[in-house]
């Protein structure tokens, strides 16, 4: 391969890496973090975003992104939220993580005093 070719496969090779990196946001990264969907890929393994399943390895608890993100922004960094639903799983599934509520278990059952003078 001559060298003016090589230099043209790498020159697209990183636009290409680029872009990629401008079409998705990690959930978990200080610039774009999303504190639930961080959660959610924490613990699932990857992400969804605008649809498609990104695996991602994290090879470190939840708090540690957190407090990454934190020390970001509280040094001044500047964080680009991803637009509404962008981490949402297609089809309108569950992410997996709750919203509040028992579900089934919990309907019609009390925990406390709160409805012990009805």
């Amino acid at each position: 391969m001559k060298k003016s070719a090589k230099v043209t496969l790498t020159v697209v090779a990183a636009v290409g890496l680029a872009s990629c990196g401008r079409s998705r946001r990690d959930p978990c990264d200080q610039m774009s973090f999303d504190d639930m969907a961080c959660q959610d890929a924490v613990r699932s393994g990857g992400y969804y975003y605008g649809g498609s399943w990104y695996p991602m390895m994290y090879s470190n608890p939840y708090p540690y992104y957190y407090d990454h993100y934190r020390t970001y922004v509280s040094n001044g960094g500047r964080v680009v939220g991803a637009p509404a639903g962008s981490y949402a799983r297609p089809g309108g599934a569950s992410s997996g993580v709750e919203h509040g509520g028992f579900g089934s278990i919990g309907a019609g059952h009390s925990s406390g005093a709160a409805g012990a003078g009805e």
